[in-house]
């Protein structure tokens, strides 16, 4: 008989142990991993796949991740109202279809392909190449990322047609500009009301960065 009482006041003594722990707030327990979490994955996740693509196409490692973290927060199924798809927000019918040419495709990505992690930085990737090629002549590789940035959201013609409609004469143009002179002219020229803002969040993502 005293054996029974001894074990049922043990019982009792660890359910309420048990009913303790569980009354305490949730976020004491979850806080600190929700804080760790986001950084976390934003610091490794997709990390191969922006190595491996951006060692293909002979793009800035750092800018991929930025505009991945501008355009989607590293959600690889978002689609916004225009149907820009995932992580690096491809439209199929532009950019995708531009990307499938480089690589001696035809036709366009589908949606399920866009919404693959990998094959979308791998597309986005290919298309921050096609930029990069036709920006090539813009000397001073700061001026060169910045014009990047705004031709990945408007083009690079939208770009060049701010300073002439000569490509030749746009792209001397701004090879007298600094940097700063040309962010400046961004800002202030660009027609698409877009492009200040997406510059100055990818360039302040990207600084992070680095």
């Amino acid at each position: 008989m005293k054996h029974n009482i001894l074990v049922l006041f043990t019982v009792l003594g660890l359910a309420g142990c048990a009913k303790q722990v569980a009354q305490q707030p949730p976020s004491l327990v979850s806080a600190p991993q929700q804080k760790l979490l986001p950084a976390k994955q934003h610091r490794g996740i997709y990390g191969d796949y922006i190595h491996n693509a951006s060692s293909i196409y002979g793009v800035d490692e750092t800018l991929v991740r930025a505009i991945i973290q501008v355009e989607s927060g590293y959600n690889p199924t978002v689609v916004s109202k225009s149907n820009a798809i995932g992580l690096m927000q491809l439209k199929a019918s532009t950019a995708g279809r531009d990307a499938y040419r480089l690589q001696g495709r035809q036709g366009q990505p589908s949606n399920h392909e866009l919404k693959d992690a990998a094959t979308n930085i791998d597309l986005g990737t290919a298309y921050l190449g096609i930029l990069q090629k036709q920006l090539a002549g813009i000397t001073n590789a700061e001026t060169r990322r910045y014009a990047m940035t705004v031709s990945y959201v408007n083009g690079a013609g939208a770009l060049l047609r701010t300073f002439s409609s000569d490509r030749n004469l746009a792209v001397a143009k701004i090879n007298r500009l600094t940097p700063e002179q040309f962010y400046r002219h961004v800002q202030e020229k660009h027609p698409a009301p877009q492009a200040p803002r997406y510059l100055w969040k990818v360039n302040t993502a990207y600084l992070a960065m680095r």
